[in-house]
């Protein structure tokens, strides 16, 4: 069986996580196979078309690395492939009314008042099942209302008797009484047809071999198959991905400020991890193996292992896992990424490359740098508690004796190369019966009014340099003695 999967995304906004998955699973569903994997825009509900999402669907992908083979601007023979094209060319239509003629769809002229009055409450949920009462029109009747120019839907006609059974690769087998299953509308009054009937159409037209999707369509699937059994086609493979949820488990929602790959890009995330760690939302290797390239997904990537739990999307975790990929990085794509962060916060010390590069295995985001290297900039205000370090059994008063007595050193001193400093400071320190530590931490902790900083005394003396190390340590000394 030759592998074929779609991504059908609607131009809507910003991509969800969990569109990404899908998109992710479907690329690696097509390439472990060797298939071949398109991407088809399904625009059928023009009220929430979302000007220039588009290209946030084509800039995702690509900065992904989900290169499809088919899509709109690449034919492969079976388009076009934007849904609201295929509209125009009536192709749905068409298809809708070979049901029609067949009795298994018929119009529908019930108007919007007509339809509210079939609503009904069901444990505590008002829903809408239609009473078929159109299926029922002569064929007069319908003819006339077509002629009159009456508007109309096209409906499914749903048997009411026996079970209509569903497979998934995920939930297995899933049977619904037909009974319980209403007449979907399969083309709209506007013309256009409901996602559930341009699905069906389109996957079979364009030889879909394999349907991926998030769990919450589990309850439309028996409708699905009525329709390829109404049309006598073969059922694709159907992979019913499970629910995304927060660390709270409610379903992850775009007010969580990183429910899309350009919210986590947004926030200093590689593309590269966050492809990484959305394939494990719901899938692992059997090794389970965490860090995995593209390539390495493509070759290990099983649809059957995907798992019917909600999967939990871990902010920590994906942070530790970008983290990683940053440590991993090239000298030449890191600094691209880092020196706009570093060029933005810190202005006063000259070798930007330098902090960039005590940066690069502390950070988790490159967002992270800012607060990371923003003491260079301006010492933040810090409590004189903080020149207490129990190990290094240092106390505010040493740290102020200790300071007193460096500066001169420090003034004197001409070389500040992190090599020279250490030696100046390591022999000021058994000169005057200091341990090494108890003249360090308060040096910088004047220096940098942090507890942890990236580097030690000596290289933050290098980096900041002789006059603002100077300034610096006589205000910290200032600050000891009031």
């Amino acid at each position: 069986m030759a592998v074929k999967t779609r991504f059908a995304p609607s131009p809507t906004g910003r991509m969800h996580v969990g569109n990404l998955r899908t998109a992710l699973y479907s690329f690696l569903i097509a390439k472990h196979a060797g298939g071949s994997f398109m991407l088809r825009i399904e625009d059928t509900d023009q009220e929430r078309f979302y000007e220039g999402a588009l290209d946030i669907i084509y800039r995702t992908l690509e900065k992904a690395g989900l290169a499809f083979d088919e899509g709109p601007d690449k034919d492969g023979g079976v388009g076009p492939y934007v849904q609201s094209e295929r509209c125009r060319a009536g192709i749905y239509m068409e298809y809708a009314k070979k049901l029609v003629e067949t009795g298994r769809a018929y119009y529908c002229f019930c108007t919007k008042e007509r339809l509210e009055s079939l609503k009904t409450v069901v444990a505590g949920k008002e829903i809408s099942v239609y009473d078929k009462h159109c299926l029922h029109l002569s064929k007069e009747e319908i003819e006339a209302n077509l002629a009159a120019g009456v508007p109309y839907v096209i409906r499914l006609n749903v048997p009411q008797e026996g079970t209509t059974t569903f497979s998934d690769e995920i939930y297995g087998d899933i049977t619904v009484e037909n009974k319980e299953l209403d007449d979907m509308i399969l083309i709209k009054s506007d013309g256009f047809p409901t996602y559930n009937f341009a699905n069906v159409v389109d996957d079979h037209l364009m030889g879909i071999s394999h349907v991926v999707r998030g769990n919450e369509y589990l309850s439309s699937s028996p409708k699905y198959n009525l329709l390829y059994e109404a049309f006598g086609w073969e059922v694709p493979i159907y992979v019913h991905c499970p629910l995304i949820t927060d660390e709270n488990h409610a379903k992850l929602s775009k007010r969580s400020g990183h429910s899309s790959f350009e919210d986590l890009l947004d926030l200093g995330l590689l593309p590269e991890a966050i492809v990484n760690y959305v394939a494990l939302l719901g899938w692992s290797p059997e090794n389970n193996e965490e860090i995995m390239s593209l390539e390495e997904l493509i070759e290990k990537f099983d649809y059957r292992k995907i798992s019917k739990s909600p999967a939990v999307f871990d902010m920590g975790k994906l942070r530790w896992m970008n983290g990683e990929y940053i440590k991993n990085m090239d000298e030449e794509s890191y600094l691209a990424m880092a020196m706009p962060y570093v060029e933005e916060t810190v202005t006063i010390v000259e070798d930007k490359k330098a902090l960039a590069d005590l940066a690069k295995t502390r950070i988790e985001t490159f967002a992270d740098i800012p607060e990371l290297l923003g003491f260079f900039e301006e010492v933040p205000e810090y409590d004189v508690s903080m020149y207490v370090h129990k190990k290094m059994k240092t106390t505010v008063e040493l740290s102020l004796e200790v300071l007193l007595k460096v500066l001169p050193v420090l003034e004197s001193f001409e070389d500040y190369t992190n090599d020279a400093l250490y030696g100046m400071l390591a022999a000021f320190a058994k000169e005057n019966g200091y341990k090494n530590g108890q003249v360090m931490w308060p040096v910088r902790t004047a220096l940098s009014g942090k507890a942890q900083t990236p580097g030690g005394a000596t290289q933050l003396l290098e980096l900041l340099g002789k006059e603002e190390s100077l300034k610096r340590i006589r205000a910290a000394i200032e600050k000891l003695e009031t």
